[in-house]
């Protein structure tokens, strides 16, 4: 992050201490100053809708708080004692150093301290997560690498047939995250797979990443995060992936993706078919409902889009909106600050789901440009809603336009298990998106009233 910006959506790479957290019964030690750690945790879960500390997190965090004493001198007899504590009195099955730009400045080498204890037999990862290093994204998966390549190891795969570890969406940064994982297991099983999420309350824990060199494939479920990752163990244990690009959300991009992860792994064409048969009647059954609702607030209702999100759901959720909603694309803003090389594939793939999205998408992670852009596209109408953060809900509000809570920060709304994803998820964001109308105290049936 070498720029100042306004309105950031995205922490450091120390934020990927949530990523520890999000494995069941694993636990961060971090060797950073004073309220790094409390900052990373403020921003990825209490700002992402309130999701608690759990076990180990929050304040709870084991922290080397390096002074400057440990600046001067070096902080790795601190770190060791820190490990030593935090082994000696929480129950985990993994433990993950993290440093923050203190520790790394100064050169201490976390990642050697952490192998000497895993050389002892325990359960300790290093990994380089300095603030100077990268976003939460690139925290995330230097921490993903580091447990797969630190204690998953070097061991011979005992493939099983059927068995997919999944890469998708990054926790916290997410807020919807855990309902997301869900989500996307339920959809696996159901036409036969099973599945490591290695994140999340649907996960197995540390049980599920020594699982992983054992994976028939891996799916990756995200236009870029994660790839990395996936390219990692297809050399370390000849692991083939699929990479899918398009978060699905609602029947068509759902049923595609369940119809590619089929046509890849060679399950039976029926059984699949049969599987997406049933959710897609289920899911029209219930979409056709909402058509009385429509036409008894047709005046009322939004028709253009602007989407602020990271590119996993910004670009799904809005492929979503526009080919089964009908809605008109104006800006598409994708958060994650990819690297250069990336910004045109995103945009690809987002043509790929329709011509209308032809010059929507823009690469931008400082808000207040954002804000800027969407303001001059708006102008003077009150036909749009701002799907985003809750900046955007400011911005709607201020512009007499609708929103409905997308990405991070989120500061209104509380998250438990909420997703978007698949079929109910599709669904979920109907709900959500046309309840938004009646924020408008000036809404009624038939007639469009609205005031400056």
């Amino acid at each position: 992050m070498s720029t100042l910006i306004e309105q950031p959506r995205y922490a450091c790479a120390l934020a990927a201490q949530q990523t520890v957290l999000a494995i069941p019964n694993s636990h961060p030690i971090v060797h950073a100053g004073p309220g790094c750690s409390s900052k990373a945790f403020g921003f990825a879960a209490f700002g992402a809708g309130f999701q608690g500390e759990g076990y180990a997190g929050g304040s709870h965090v084991s922290c080397t708080n390096s002074s400057e004493q440990e600046v001067v001198f070096g902080g790795e007899n601190k770190l060791r004692d820190t490990i030593t504590g935090a082994l000696k009195i929480l129950n985990g099955d993994l433990f993950v150093v993290l440093t923050g730009c203190t520790s790394d400045i100064v050169g201490d080498d976390s990642i050697s301290v952490a192998k000497e204890f895993a050389t002892e037999g325990y359960p300790v990862v290093g990994a380089e997560t300095a603030g100077f290093k990268g976003n939460s994204y690139y925290g995330h998966e230097v921490v993903v690498n580091a447990i797969i390549e630190q204690f998953v190891g070097d061991i011979k795969p005992q493939v099983q047939e059927g068995l997919v570890n999944v890469f998708s969406v990054v926790p916290y940064q997410d807020p919807y995250w855990r309902g997301d994982l869900e989500g996307i297991k339920n959809l696996l099983e159901k036409i036969g797979l099973k599945v490591n999420i290695l994140f999340g309350e649907s996960s197995a824990g540390v049980s599920e990443w020594k699982d992983i060199p054992n994976a028939e494939f891996n799916l990756l479920l995200s236009p870029w995060v994660g790839l990395d990752t996936v390219k990692l163990l297809e050399e370390k244990y000849k692991t083939p992936f699929l990479h899918y690009p398009v978060f699905p959300v609602g029947a068509q991009e759902t049923s595609r993706f369940l119809r590619e992860v089929g046509k890849f792994v060679e399950l039976d064409e029926k059984k699949v078919e049969l599987v997406i048969g049933k959710e897609e009647k289920r899911f029209y059954d219930y979409f056709i409902s909402i058509s009385d609702f429509i036409a008894e607030y047709r005046n009322n209702l939004p028709v253009e889009l602007y989407t602020v999100a990271d590119s996993t759901y910004g670009i799904g959720v809005s492929s979503y909106l526009v080919n089964e909603l009908g809605f008109i694309p104006k800006g598409i803003y994708a958060i994650d600050d990819p690297q250069n090389s990336i910004q045109e594939t995103l945009n690809d793939i987002l043509l790929s789901r329709g011509g209308e999205f032809k010059d929507t998408f823009k690469v931008e992670a400082d808000g207040g440009l954002i804000e800027a852009d969407i303001r001059k596209k708006i102008g003077e109408s009150k036909k749009a809603i701002i799907l985003g953060s809750s900046w955007e809900k400011f911005l709607a509000e201020e512009t007499n336009n609708l929103y409905t809570y997308l990405s991070v920060p989120l500061h209104e709304t509380v998250i438990l298990n909420k997703s978007y994803v698949g079929y109910t998820g599709g669904l979920s964001l109907i709900e959500d998106l046309y309840s938004s109308l009646f924020k408008r105290k000036t809404t009624t049936s038939r007639t469009q009233l609205f005031t400056n």
